[in-house]
């Protein structure tokens, strides 16, 4: 062994080697700049939170007009001839449609009744949506008003790029709602009910979103399920429902791209 060499035994030495400590020194500094170097490139990496809001702590008391189809909405008087379709949606990955059993057994129908209903606010880009919990957030407040559905626009057919999003997680409930494991997610909530919307992208490159319906006008889940968070070409019949857009889709017509996942 070489005289400048060190060999530490704590129970005769006692202590560390000059030598020793400066290797151990250098060798937590350079851990500690790693340390720090990839804390601020994984920090960087991340996508950035998007807008939307969940007001989980808090719950709306909203009044309006109740329509069941093709998915259940609240339509509210925001301002004179002024009206905002607020989506409804169930708890967790389900449809809200469970919540409304026990009303069915005192009324025949609930389409256009007015309703109160308490629940969550979700809300992003202009679209509302809210998350009811239970079935006693719910009550009836006036008859059927025949004068009170939703104007329908058909504006034609269309060919449009982009995915196929579900709207609780994708528009606040999950934060930045992006990547692989939220598609997942998305194919959930689909199968339990949650509407399908497309998110697409219009000519000024701004995202434009669609309720997704079969060619009849009917709610659609399971079928479509395999496009789910994809990038894919839909081709069918747009209509404008006030401040809602949808289209109705033949789902063997859709076809996908090929192309990377923008938001999955």
């Amino acid at each position: 062994m070489k005289k400048q060499d060190e060999f530490f035994v704590p129970y005769i030495n006692g202590s560390l080697g000059s030598n020793t400590k400066k290797a151990i020194r250098r060798l937590v500094y350079i851990i500690s700049i790693a340390i720090i170097v990839i804390a601020v490139v994984f920090a960087f990496a991340q996508k950035p939170f998007k807008n939307g809001s969940f007001e989980l702590t808090s719950e709306t008391r909203l009044t309006g007009v109740f329509h069941e189809n093709p998915y259940p909405m609240l339509r509210v008087k925001v301002a004179d001839d002024s009206y905002k379709n607020i989506l409804l949606v169930g708890f967790g990955k389900a449809s809200v449609k469970r919540y409304f059993a026990r009303l069915r057994k005192d009324f025949e129908t609930l389409e256009g009744k007015e309703l109160a209903i308490e629940g969550n606010l979700i809300y992003y880009n202009g679209k509302t949506l809210v998350q009811i919990n239970s079935e006693e957030k719910i009550k009836v407040t006036g008859n059927p008003d025949p004068k009170t559905p939703p104007s329908k626009e058909k504006i034609g057919e269309a060919t449009l790029t982009g995915e196929i999003i579900d709207p609780k997680c994708y528009f606040g409930v999950m934060k930045p709602g992006n990547g692989r494991i939220h598609r997942s997610c998305a194919v959930r909530c689909i199968s339990g009910g949650i509407p399908p919307v497309l998110a697409a992208t219009d000519r000024q490159h701004n995202l434009q979103y669609y309720l997704i319906t079969d060619m009849n006008g009917c709610a659609i889940h399971e079928r479509i399920l395999p496009y789910v968070g994809k990038p894919v070409e839909i081709t069918g019949i747009v209509e404008m429902y006030e401040d809602w857009q949808f289209i109705r889709v033949n789902v063997q017509d859709i076809r996908e791209t090929g192309e990377t996942s923008l938001i999955y």
